[in-house]
């Protein structure tokens, strides 16, 4: 750590999207390695879809280094309400900053882009070399390929410019502090929420009806949470701290044209995560698969041997471990 500590020292950070899931935690990394100027800046003050609001963000902040966490993102729901306004916020974001930095001469550009720029039908385990060969799946599209443009860009920007941006592409992250609004949540996050509502439920209903005689009680239905799709696409996780700890591991050892894979090297189906997550909450209710929905991309998981090459990162927090964070973190600090 003290390698690491050193590479801070002095340096002003621009971590956009700083205040957020993700961003929060790299902040938090920051400020341990010893990090003192750090720059987060609120969307009400800086709308990074204008380029003026750009350009004034790098002359309030004069960073040495730009974290650009800042997204608009949401599950498969969500990208399909809002394919237009998802391609282009993520577009206009990442290219703005990118070239503003370039007109001030930082000295690094950390950009992160998705897993949901694979195409549909990459090869298990996904590799890095694999993602020109093949267009997103359909629901994702217009977000995968708008953060896409971020690696052109960057690379681009290296060959003309001499510009050092790395790009690095995470698969989905969980963990305390997600979103768990259903109309725009990811999957672990709209899981935990169904089961742990379904389950208080439950137990509220059942002790407004006790009574002292067994034989006036009334029989009470089993709960039932419904889920999209068939259950049988496979999913990989990324827990969010140690996210966080691999962005900033590149951001001090990373300096390569080439995208490189963040993940945790798993894959499980979305029944099993399902059947995982219910066990966890202790969710015994019925689970409604909606068939009519769609499962997304049919298979994921990340060939994480570059990242651990590269610059020493390997996922630390299993699935289950996270998952009982998550859980823990839920029902006392989330919306309710």
């Amino acid at each position: 750590m003290t390698k690491s500590m050193d590479f801070w020292v002095n340096k002003k950070v621009l971590v956009t999207g700083g205040s957020g899931f993700l961003g929060s935690f790299v902040v938090k990394k920051l400020k341990e390695r010893g990090c003192k100027d750090i720059f987060v800046p609120r969307s009400k003050d800086y709308d990074l879809v204008e380029m003026e609001a750009c350009k004034r963000l790098y002359k309030d902040a004069k960073p040495d280094i730009v974290i650009h966490l800042a997204a608009r993102v949401g599950g498969i729901g969500a990208n399909r309400s809002n394919p237009g306004k998802f391609f282009y916020d993520n577009l206009m974001m990442g290219v703005q900053m990118v070239e503003v930095g370039r007109q001030m001469g930082i000295g690094k550009f950390v950009a992160i882009g998705t897993i949901c720029a694979y195409p549909k039908f990459t090869p298990v385990p996904f590799k890095e070399e694999d993602l020109w060969n093949g267009y997103p799946e359909e629901t994702n599209a217009p977000y995968g390929l708008a953060k896409k443009m971020l690696l052109v860009q960057a690379q681009a920007y290296r060959q003309q410019y001499g510009f050092n941006a790395i790009y690095l592409l995470p698969v989905n992250l969980y963990g305390p502090g997600d979103n768990f609004d259903l109309e725009s949540s990811h999957v672990i996050p709209a899981l935990i929420r169904k089961c742990v509502e379904a389950r208080r439920s439950q137990v509220e209903v059942k002790a407004k009806v006790e009574t002292p005689n067994p034989a006036l009680s009334t029989p009470q239905s089993q709960p039932s949470i419904t889920v999209w799709g068939t259950g049988n696409p496979t999913r990989e996780f990324l827990y969010v701290e140690d996210a966080a700890e691999g962005i900033l591991l590149a951001a001090e050892r990373y300096n390569k044209p080439e995208p490189v894979n963040l993940g945790a090297g798993f894959e499980i189906s979305t029944k099993n995560l399902v059947a995982l997550i219910a066990r966890l909450t202790d969710f015994k209710g019925n689970i409604i698969w909606d068939a009519s929905r769609p499962d997304g991309q049919p298979r994921r998981r990340l060939d994480t041997s570059k990242a651990e090459k590269e610059f020493g990162f390997k996922a630390q927090i299993n699935l289950e471990e996270g998952l009982k964070r998550t859980i823990q973190w839920y029902p006392n600090s989330a919306m309710r």
